[in-house]
């Protein structure tokens, strides 16, 4: 990142920092941003197997989209950045429990999650799209998929899982860790539909061929956030900043080309 950018954003936690000082200002006293400057580390939890977000080379180190912003952030605040990994539904209780710092996870913003966590403003836009065997020349949209005897295979605790007990009033919905293993399973025949962001089955779709089809449109569109520590509003407002500096910029850029554009690094990362 560029010397300026992380100048600026220093800049920015410092004047937060005094503002909060003054009388009727901001409690510092539960801030995540203090703690991660007096620890000079920032602690993220991340649940690998959503590509290209968040995965794992063959070394087992944390890479992706999310682990170029997570990292990006980090040198911003001059600090250490450590990962720890979780399934998707304990991502939220870790943070809640102050075992990780914040939540990069490709985790859609949405009211219930609101209610537990905070969030930074979106960096992201994606939906929920479904894939279906490359066998299937039937279906064209998940309404197709809609009738009794069908199972449709979702990540549990995502928006996908959600949004699929929403509107498959027919089909059976199924439950697994993550998405490699509701894809895993449709391959192996037990199901006949992935729910999932559009992304990753993206993703997926390159790596397999034609194994797999992805249907036409989406099912829903949503934003990702950076998860927070509730009402942390000095952390909110200084990770905003970073953003508000950092999409758009030649970092971003070239990231964003990397995991988005191309596919040369479908050959090092591993499935979770």
């Amino acid at each position: 990142m560029k010397k300026w950018l992380a100048a600026i954003l220093m800049i920015t936690v410092l004047i937060i920092a005094g503002c909060s000082n003054d009388s009727g200002g901001v409690s510092t006293d539960n801030s995540t941003i203090q703690k991660v400057l007096k620890e000079k580390k920032l602690v993220i939890g991340m649940s690998p197997g959503y590509f290209p977000f968040d995965m794992k080379d063959p070394n087992g180190n944390f890479v992706g989209y999310d682990v170029d912003t997570a990292n990006a952030l980090g040198e911003a605040l001059g600090v250490k950045v450590e990962y720890k990994q979780f399934t998707f539904d304990g991502l939220i209780p870790a943070l809640q429990t102050g075992e990780v710092d914040m939540i990069f996870a490709g985790m859609t913003i949405r009211g219930d999650r609101a209610l537990a966590v905070s969030f930074a403003n979106p960096y992201f836009q994606t939906g929920q799209a479904v894939m279906v065997p490359g066998s299937d020349t039937k279906s064209k949209t998940w309404q197709d998929l809609d009738v009794k005897g069908n199972k449709i295979a979702v990540g549990i605790g995502t928006t996908g899982a959600l949004l699929a007990k929403d509107v498959f009033k027919n089909a059976q919905i199924l439950d697994f860790e993550e998405f490699p293993s509701a894809a895993a399973a449709m391959a192996q025949g037990e199901a006949d539909a992935v729910v999932y962001d559009e992304p990753a089955i993206a993703v997926w779709k390159l790596r397999n061929e034609d194994a797999v089809t992805q249907l036409e449109g989406l099912i829903s569109t949503e934003n990702l956030g950076i998860a927070i520590k509730k009402n942390d509003f000095e952390t909110i407002q200084w990770v905003n900043s970073f953003l508000s500096s950092y999409l758009g910029s030649p970092t971003e850029l070239a990231s964003h080309a990397k995991w988005f554009e191309s596919s040369d690094w479908l050959d090092e990362v591993v499935d979770e």
